[in-house]
């Protein structure tokens, strides 16, 4: 890697100012609202809009998180909690907290723990990743699946994941990327900027927020720039890998 990646207080103000709606709302409000809206459809869209491939996604980073045994995690913007279903169902004998700001995404995913018979190892709380409860060093591993590309403060939701994982705890963050490789690249910035918000505006009624994941998935700092944002606040043996040529990225990491 190169020498850090500070996130500038021009990029800071850019991430933080892209919004579904561009009301006087600030993103969080937004986001809020957002997820609020597009929750019955949340699931299904998921499905179609990647082509069933989000499921091996977080199949592949389940076992990411199965190699570090732990015994407990904090699954921040959980949405509708099908990641910490994954790790339960996989890893013997964790207990998953999962923590969302949309109560109607929470409400679904209890649901589906109901469903599953998990609620006595996967508990779901309403609350900002930004602003946690939890007391320092609470859990094992911290985990993200296309969650902190939404945080208000980029930095300061990451420094909470890093606050609440034990010392030699570990990170791990399942993020959309930008694909690199021609013509890969240019078919995904045709399909995520053109044919999805289309798609959304069918299915959910709310187009703005599928232009939305687009600008937020293009002012996003990934690959080697996010791993160097994990590096300087705190985390050691950073690494990243892509999935699907580039599509999305695991990221991982160790509390020093």
């Amino acid at each position: 890697m190169s020498k850090y990646f500070h996130i500038s207080s021009l990029t800071r103000s850019i991430i933080s100012s892209i919004k579904p709606y561009s009301s006087d709302a600030s993103k969080k409000e937004e986001v809020t609202q957002m997820f609020d809206g597009i929750a019955p459809y949340y699931d299904l869209l998921n499905k179609v809009l990647s082509l069933g491939i989000d499921k091996r996604w977080r199949k592949t980073a389940i076992k990411h998180v199965a190699a570090y045994k732990p015994k407990s995690i904090l699954d921040m913007a959980t949405g509708t909690a099908d990641l910490a279903i994954q790790a339960a169902k996989s890893i013997p004998d964790v207990h998953v907290t999962g923590v969302d700001i949309s109560s109607k995404m929470i409400e679904l995913g209890k649901e589906k723990v109901l469903k599953q018979k998990l609620s006595d190892r996967v508990v779901l709380h309403v609350g900002d990743s930004e602003n946690m409860d939890f007391e320092t060093d609470s859990f094992d591993l911290a985990m993200a699946s296309f969650g902190v590309r939404n945080f208000e403060d980029l930095e300061k939701g990451l420094s909470e994941m890093h606050r609440v994982i034990k010392p030699g705890g570990s990170i791990l963050v399942l993020e959309f990327s930008n694909p690199r490789t021609f013509p890969f690249k240019q078919g995904f910035e045709a399909y995520f900027k053109y044919l999805l918000p289309v798609i959304g505006r069918i299915k959910s009624k709310d187009p703005k927020a599928y232009s939305y994941l687009y600008k937020s998935v293009k002012a996003f700092p990934d690959y080697d720039k996010f791993g160097e944002i994990l590096t300087k606040l705190g985390f050691k043996d950073v690494t990243w890998k892509p999935l699907s040529l580039g599509i999305c990225t695991i990221y991982e990491g160790v509390k020093k």
